[in-house]
């Protein structure tokens, strides 16, 4: 395990601490210094996600997505490519909104109301 100040974000992506699951949410993401715009995040753990940007995004940089529902959440970019964005969340979900999010949202992006 790493043990530099990029740790948390290493693991995050790297040795997949947490399980992913594959879900279509439709969201909304900002990166420090710009402007919110539409996305769609296409897996979720308790310790990341990645997700459509239209916006080139660069390692290191913070944004912070915004779920429905949800307040935003921020992360920090730990790779970019081909419009598709990996981010570690700042700090951890909590494993009860991760259920939720989980169970409102199937495999098709369909949202499902509690």
């Amino acid at each position: 395990m790493p043990t530099d100040k990029n740790s948390y974000q290493v693991a995050a992506q790297e040795d997949r601490c947490s399980p992913r699951t594959r879900l279509t949410i439709p969201s909304t993401l900002r990166a420090s210094g710009g402007r919110a715009f539409q996305s769609v995040v296409h897996d979720l753990s308790i310790s990341g996600f990645s997700a459509a940007s239209i916006n080139r995004m660069h390692e290191g940089q913070m944004c912070w997505l915004t779920l429905p529902g949800l307040e935003s959440l921020q992360a920090q970019v730990v790779w970019w490519d081909n419009c598709i964005v990996g981010c570690a969340f700042s700090e951890l979900l909590s494993p009860i909104v991760h259920d939720n999010i989980l169970q409102r949202y199937s495999n098709t992006g369909v949202y499902r109301p509690m």
